[in-house]
Order: C-alpha cells, then structure tokens, then sequence
C-alpha cells in the first residue's frame, strides 16, 4: 500500500489516501492547467489595448505603459503572498481571493473615467493573477513524484496559453463592443469560470487541500546550503535570466520597425516566440524529470545565451523568425526550472513561499531588463549594445547555475525516482 503523500490537518478526518502520479493527480493537472490559462488574462489584455486607452485619456505611450509595470508588480508581489497563503491553509483559499480580485479589477479596469484608475486596477489584475502562476506550480508539484518536473512546467504552460488565446478575443472585443465593456466581461467571465473549476478542484482533492505536509518526501538534493541563502541565490539568478530574456520578448517589435520590416513582423515574430515557448516548457519538464532541475536549468540558460548571440550577427526577416523561434524554444523552460529546483532542494511546506519569492525576482528581471534596454538603445541608437547586454546577464546566470551544480555534484544527495543524483 502506498503512503499518503499529505496528511491531513484534522486527526479526525479519514480521506482516502492520495497517490502520487495517479489518475487523480492528472485530473488535478489537467484541472490546474485551465484555470491557469484563463486567469493569465490580465498579463496580455493590457498589451491589446494600450492604443486605444492611450487615445481615449489623451495621454503619452509610457503614461498608459505603466498599467501594463504595476500589473507585473503585483503579479509578482501577489505571487509570495498567495504562495504564503497556499503554503498555510492550501492553494483552495489562495485561488478564491485571487478570483475575487481578478473579477473586481476587471470591472474598476471597464468603468474607470481617469487613466490613473485605470493604471490602478491593473495592479489589482496583477495580484488576481498571481495565484494562477507560482503558488500553482508549486501545488501541481504536490501531486507528483515521477513526473514532477513535468507536472510542473504542464502548469507553467498556462500563462503561455492564455498568451495563444487571449490577444485575439480582447482584440475582437475592443473592436466590437470597446475596451471598457470588453474588461467588464472578462471580470465576469473568468470569475465565474475559474469559480466553477476551483470548486472541482477542490472537490478532487478532498481532505487534501489543506495539510500539514507531515509526511511529504524530504528534499532529494543537498546543496549544503541554508534555505534563505539558496533563494537568495535562485533569486539572482532568475533576475539575471529574465533580464536577458526580455530583451527579445520586449523589443522584438519595436526592432523590426527600426530594421524597415514592420510591427506586424514583429508581432509575428513574438507569437511564434511565444508558440515554441509553449513546446520548451513541457519539454525542458520531461528533460528535467529525467536529470534534476538544476541541469535542465543549465542547459536551457546556456541555449538562450546561444540564441541571444545569433541576434548579434543576423538581422535579415528570415533570420530573426528563425532566430525568434529558436529563442522561444530555448527559453521557454527557464523559469519553471526554478520552482522544480526548490522542491528538489526544500522542504514541502515552504514550497509555494520560496517559489513565490523567486518567480517574483523573475518579474522584477524581466521588467528591469525591458526597461534598460529601452535605455541602452537610446544612449546608443542601435539595439546591438542591448543585445550584448543580454548575453553578459546571461553569462551571470550561467555562473550561478554551474556553481548549484558543483556543490550538488560534491554533497551527499538523496535519490528520488526519476531523478539524477
């Protein structure tokens, strides 16, 4: 008989036990997936009607600009609030708060009469969001053992979903019936829907929703390092990886006018970038269920600077989609390699909080290093200095990772089916 991974919080209550990398815990996945994909709404709504708002408040480009910074923020900031949440009572609750944000903001985002509300709300979209990424990850990896890295970027998949699905409804919205009653309709929407799910993932989980992780499997990777200290590091780290990885998914557009080829090439160029995402971050799971977190790290940071260094010498149409699609499917697992890498290194019952953590330090790049290549660009009149900016944040990356690796190699590890030691 398999051991319960969690054991409930209530000595009283009796659930049937879970067992990892069951049926239930696909159904959970799958479950996870689709509410992630429809709570990633905010994070490229705002991208689709920038221009309109711009026109309608009479204001300048990077005024309006601000909705889309302060929603990563409390995208970000949400993501360690939620996690701690979740790591406390379950990621149930967690889900029901972001929910109730998500829904609300939309609304104050459709009926604001000043830009400033408008900006305001988007902050609040960010918090409803967050929910959706981090502490979901870190929950999905509950559920699995065999096929937690896996699991884990199935999950992460969501936010890249929602990128294929979303731009093209809000855009027809915004046409068809205007922005404002576009984003009173998601609010109800995505309100509604992520409701009902939540209530059926809750119903799927049972007493298991809320656990004292008692009985959860140890870390399976000693890196003789304090808890604080390794996300720390994890944190520089995915700083250093976001801000090379915004330069491309950031300007890519923008690069495209400046080289004569157009936005639309641009905008091509991006989805395709966005398309292959998708394909790495289910990929780099199955890689990484295969040789740990912190080798598929490596190898996915190491293919990215690779790609950041073809921007460098190529900038024919033909190139940049070959390079763009190249860039996507190299980075794409990034970021959820991460919250694999603290649930091989941590304790469970943090997990959620230290993913939270880290993911929010990935925002914070990712915001930093479109903003600084913004800037270099201005100081240089050519994007190839930001391009090269790029690749030295990545080299940082690159440095942090293969110092995880070399004490992991050195410490005695604790195996774990499905994982290198």
């Amino acid at each position: 008989m398999v051991r319960p991974v969690h054991a409930p919080n209530h000595p009283g209550q009796t659930p049937a036990s879970f067992t990892p990398d069951s049926r239930q815990a696909w159904m959970r996945l799958i479950i996870a997936l689709v509410i992630g994909s429809i709570g990633a709404v905010g994070m490229w709504a705002v991208v689709v009607v920038i221009p309109v708002v711009q026109a309608e408040f009479g204001a300048t480009r990077g005024a309006v600009s601000l909705a889309f910074t302060l929603m990563m923020f409390g995208f970000g900031l949400g993501g360690v609030i939620a996690g701690k949440i979740t790591d406390r009572f379950g990621i149930v609750p967690a889900m029901a708060i972001s929910i109730a944000f998500l829904g609300v903001a939309n609304v104050l985002a459709g009926l604001s009469s000043h830009l400033w509300q408008f900006v305001a709300a988007y902050f609040l979209i960010g918090l409803g969001t967050s929910a959706t990424f981090a502490p979901l990850m870190a929950e999905a990896s509950h559920w699995f053992e065999r096929y937690r890295g896996l699991a884990v970027t199935i999950v992460a998949s969501g936010n890249y979903v929602a990128g294929t699905m979303w731009p093209p409804i809000v855009s027809w919205g915004t046409q068809e019936i205007g922005w404002r009653t576009t984003h009173i309709g998601i609010g109800i929407v995505c309100a509604s829907t992520m409701a009902l799910l939540v209530l059926v993932l809750r119903a799927q989980m049972g007493g298991d929703k809320v656990r004292d992780h008692a009985n959860a499997p140890p870390p399976q990777v000693d890196l003789k390092l304090s808890t604080n200290t390794l996300t720390v590091l994890l944190s520089i780290a995915s700083v250093a990886c976001c801000v090379a990885m915004a330069m491309p998914q950031v300007h890519i557009v923008a690069y495209c006018g400046d080289l004569g080829y157009g936005v639309a090439r641009g905008a091509e160029m991006l989805s395709l970038m966005m398309a292959c995402g998708i394909v790495s971050r289910i990929g780099s799971g199955y890689l990484a269920d295969k040789i740990g977190g912190i080798r598929t790290l490596l190898v996915g940071s190491l293919a990215q600077g690779f790609a950041l260094v073809f921007y460098l010498f190529f900038d024919s149409l033909a190139s940049l989609y070959l390079i763009s699609a190249m860039f996507g499917l190299f980075q794409g697992g990034i970021v959820p390699s991460y919250a694999i890498i603290v649930r091989e290194a941590m304790p469970a019952s943090e997990a959620a909080t230290r993913v939270g953590i880290v993911i929010f330090a990935s925002v914070f790049g990712m915001s930093f290093g479109g903003w600084v290549s913004g800037v270099i660009f201005d100081a240089t009149g050519s994007y190839a200095a930001a391009f090269a900016n790029g690749v030295a944040w990545n080299a940082l990356n690159i440095s942090i990772v293969v110092l995880l690796l070399i004490r992991s190699r050195m410490s005695a590890t604790k195996s774990g089916p499905g994982f290198a030691t």
